[in-house]
């Protein structure tokens, strides 16, 4: 069995530490990238109260782009399965 590796990520303004398998790292960075270009990008564009705010905008966002059957898919479905993961770590750090 593959050993994970913990990286530290960046969702908005804070910070995970999780852990993956190796060969996931580059498609789990890819992700971060294109959630934080699209926190940004909802940034400038709505006024918000908080980080939380631009981050639920950037979830209605994907699941918009999911469901509006485009030919070619927003992510493969390794990438949707790593957001799944940020989304479960996410949902347990704002729980606590």
């Amino acid at each position: 069995m593959e050993e994970l590796i913990p990286i530290n990520v960046l969702i908005g303004d804070r910070t995970y530490r999780i852990k993956i398998a190796p060969h996931d790292e580059e498609v789990v960075r890819k992700t971060l990238k294109l959630i934080n270009d699209k926190i940004l990008e909802f940034k400038t564009m709505f006024a918000g109260k908080d980080m939380q705010d631009y981050v639920a905008m950037v979830v209605l966002w994907y699941a918009t782009q999911q469901k509006a059957g485009d030919s070619q898919p927003l992510v493969d479905n390794q990438t949707a399965e790593q957001l799944g993961v940020i989304e479960k770590l996410l949902d347990r750090m704002l729980v606590d």
